[in-house]
């Protein structure tokens, strides 16, 4: 085992967080031969750990320090201290996913020729392509063991989706189904089968979904090329006179400050925590911050156009059971701008337990009329809206330099406003899910409104040209050629899909492109 590396060692690739991208990038560097080391913010949880509880769940895993938000969005008066419920743990958010794993559609790759000019949008094309991304995406669905993908059959339909799925075809959808899921639903593979449990949230104690931090962190262990430190903050990240990064700074998990040496730096902490890094790393060289030349550092936040409807039945439903979000139709992922709106939405059936159902779904905005409808808590169904949001240049994460975390360092501002799309979108979703539950008998539905971000992209986004964001085609930084982005804050948009597949798929191209860079010496 050539692992545990020497602080001094120049020669390892640092990746700063462990989820769906840096926790796959660490395990695909590693498998090549590439010496790296993670650090990680938070400890480790491994399957036998995780809490079949809500509060306790959320408590154990989260994200929980400080930080502020702003605009008009409702996370902003309702959660204002959480703007974002991301995971802080070995694994990232890949801990506490539903699952979710859909490919973009080949329009979402260039949204601005497919949508043409979005007054108050910063639309741009990715500077790469569905052609270019399918080999990635079957390797990524391999990876996951995504169902209806490859050899490995769909996973069965609960009562939450039998009842969604009588209202979609009632409608006339036709893509319906129980979804694409990194979810084993058969015994031919490494890790356990699905047991129905319906605590997909709170971490998969059966292992069954796959996640970052009992799939690919173990397997980049093995390797002996792979050191992940947990508990290590990473404060900022450390450049010489010739601008390239030599390294970072964090704090570990005695509160002493550490510098950990790099040949390359990657950064995958997520769309709040990396361009908050890259804005903490300000010098007399780089005054904006890291990469920001372009001033596109946290800017175009996306974080879906969301949203739920739930359903009350004469009979019981039973919601919670079973695999949460194995359920979807598509038919209203496409664009169609006769809709009143460029950009298209999935729904995907949703289960929040009573404890989330209460603190989330706020019933003081519903009063009696929602409080009733939690006393019917065994007959309700519930579906959530995903769709794609619009990237606006003031939608974006600053430093809040008036609130400081726990190290002393300013923490973020997450400031977001709905765009017109936005909500002409979200208004014909809530119409077409409440249609789906009235076509099969429900006695009352609810819309209810978005609750903190669980898709959170764009703020360091991949652009063709240098001033139109932060890294290239590869998730190279357009200003540092040794620093890379490597999580979801790289969307140039957002797609209607959930993210984490191309998330993945990305990471595994990433580490394709640095391994050979490295080899030719170019980097």
């Amino acid at each position: 085992m050539t692992a545990p590396f020497e602080l001094s060692d120049d020669s390892v690739v640092v990746v700063i967080g462990t989820g769906a991208g840096g926790g796959v990038l660490a395990n695909e560097l590693a498998q090549k031969g590439v010496s790296v080391v993670a650090l990680e913010a938070g400890g480790r949880h491994l399957p036998e750990d995780f809490v079949n509880d809500e509060w306790d769940s959320f408590g154990q895993l989260a994200w929980l320090d400080p930080r502020t938000t702003s605009g008009d969005w409702r996370v902003a008066k309702d959660f204002s201290g959480l703007p974002a419920w991301i995971v802080k743990s070995v694994g990232g958010t890949t801990q506490h996913w539903a699952g979710a794993s859909l490919r973009f559609q080949d329009h979402e790759w260039k949204a601005r020729t497919t949508y043409g000019d979005v007054d108050g949008a910063t639309l741009l094309d990715w500077p790469i392509d569905a052609a270019e991304m399918e080999p990635w995406y079957t390797k990524a669905e391999d990876k996951l063991g995504v169902t209806r993908t490859g050899d490995r059959p769909g996973l069965p339909g609960n009562n939450n989706y039998k009842v969604f799925e009588a209202g979609a075809k009632k409608l006339g959808y036709e893509q319906v189904h129980t979804g694409r899921m990194a979810i084993n639903s058969d015994e031919n593979r490494d890790r356990l089968m699905c047991q129905q449990t319906g605590f997909c949230f709170q971490g998969c104690k059966w292992g069954a979904k796959w996640s970052a931090g009992y799939v690919d962190i173990p397997e980049g262990e093995a390797t002996g090329n792979l050191e992940v430190r947990s508990h290590s903050h990473v404060a900022r990240i450390l450049h010489n006179e010739a601008g390239k990064v030599t390294g970072v700074e964090y704090f570990d998990k005695d509160g002493n400050l550490q510098m950990q040496k790099a040949r390359i730096v990657c950064v995958a902490g997520n769309s709040f925590e990396s361009p908050r890094l890259l804005l903490n790393s300000a010098s007399d060289m780089f005054p904006n911050g890291l990469a920001n030349s372009s001033d596109q550092v946290g800017r175009n936040y996306m974080r879906h156009m969301t949203g739920s409807v739930y359903a009350v039945f004469d009979k019981p439903v039973k919601m919670w059971r079973g695999t949460t979000m194995a359920g979807i139709i598509q038919d209203e992922s496409n664009h169609d701008p006769s809709r009143g709106f460029v950009g298209g939405y999935e729904l995907e059936t949703l289960a929040l337990g009573l404890p989330f159902m209460a603190a989330f779904l706020d019933p003081g905005a519903w009063g009696r009329e929602f409080t009733s409808a939690l006393d019917q808590y065994e007959n309700m169904a519930g579906m959530w809206i995903v769709g794609e949001d619009m990237p606006q240049a003031d939608n974006r994460v600053t430093l809040n330099t008036e609130v400081k975390d726990q190290h002393g360092l300013p923490v973020v501002n997450v400031h977001f406003d709905d765009h017109p799309n936005d909500a002409a979108m979200r208004n014909h979703a809530y119409k077409q899910g409440q249609a789906v539950y009235d076509a099969v008998g429900a006695t009352r539905t609810f819309p209810t409104p978005p609750y903190p971000s669980t898709h959170n992209l764009g703020t360091n986004r991949m652009s063709e040209k240098p001033e139109d964001g932060v890294v290239n085609k590869w998730g190279q930084t357009h200003d540092i050629e040794n620093l890379f982005i490597s999580d979801g804050s790289q969307f140039t948009t957002g797609a209607a899909e959930n993210p984490t597949l191309t998330i993945v798929a990305l990471a595994i191209r990433q580490a394709d492109h640095i391994a050979r860079e490295m080899g030719e010496g170019n980097i």
